[in-house]
């Protein structure tokens, strides 16, 4: 009975396993590599036949990238990205044959479970640092007040861990939201994409202790500076597993870790 009861175990973990994999995927492929690559014509390009090849001919310093971005190595990645610039290729050729491939890349080995969800999201995070410095940064379009729920899902800085954001987002397209997975890894960046932007809820997830510190502050400048002078923040994460915490503390509107309130939350934000 016992030996049963384990096998069901592991069985209900693989499901799960399953099921966040899918997400992963999902958003890697589809919100992660779009939001943090494209340029104003990106997928056109990507289909011309003039770049359709480029990750077969992706540059030689693709693999010592690739690595120095999943290991969180930023002094590395920064040395080969200013080497490729002080050699005279253009911006646009680092996007895509560089910064694009290493990304998709990154993709296909967490798919083949050749590397870590962590290598994953720290090697989008440095990238998407990589393309803030160059001065790029992609937007979908500006998210204006419509008939669409519009959320923005994010980590507080500190963490880059993106999976419970990525599974609450899901939860909320599936609502019938807008869902943007924001991979910003400071307050800056984080400030910077809400801003001028209609957001009807951010979510946040917070994961140590050491975040709470500075989370008053991040919900108030967020909500200072959104496009939306109403938006409502979601605050949820493994620290509020662990602490008693309410909402006002930080100058939030809820505190959830639990699915099926989370979706009556935002149901009720989008009401008001």
């Amino acid at each position: 009975m016992t030996k049963l009861n384990s096998l069901h175990r592991l069985s209900v973990q693989e499901s799960a396993n399953d099921e966040c994999k899918e997400y992963l995927e999902d958003v890697i492929g589809k919100q992660l590599i779009p939001r943090l690559l494209n340029s104003q014509h990106y997928n056109e390009r990507l289909a011309s036949p003039e770049v359709s090849g480029a990750d077969a001919v992706a540059l030689p310093e693709f693999s010592d990238f690739t690595d120095a971005c999943r290991n969180g190595d930023s002094l590395r990645v920064n040395h080969i990205v200013d080497t490729l610039i002080a050699q005279g290729f253009a911006q646009e050729k680092i996007f895509l044959e560089l910064i694009s491939p290493a990304a998709r890349h990154l993709g296909s080995l967490w798919d083949k479970d050749l590397c870590s969800f962590a290598e994953v999201t720290c090697g989008l995070a440095v990238m998407h640092q990589v393309i803030y410095r160059l001065g790029y940064e992609f937007r979908e379009g500006q998210h204006g007040k419509g008939d669409k729920t519009n959320v923005m899902m994010c980590c507080a800085p500190g963490s880059s861990h993106l999976l419970g954001a990525t599974i609450v987002g899901d939860l909320f397209r599936r609502e019938g939201a807008s869902v943007v997975i924001e991979v910003s890894s400071t307050q800056e960046e984080l400030v910077r994409a809400v801003a001028n932007e209609w957001f009807d809820v951010i979510g946040i997830s917070v994961a140590i202790e050491s975040q709470l510190l500075e989370l008053k502050s991040l919900v108030k400048e967020l909500k200072m500076s959104s496009g939306n002078p109403n938006v409502k923040v979601l605050l949820g994460g493994p620290i509020f597993m662990l602490i008693k915490a309410t909402p006002d503390m930080f100058d939030a509107d809820a505190i959830s870790n639990n699915a099926q309130e989370v979706v009556s939350l935002l149901k009720s934000f989008a009401a008001k």
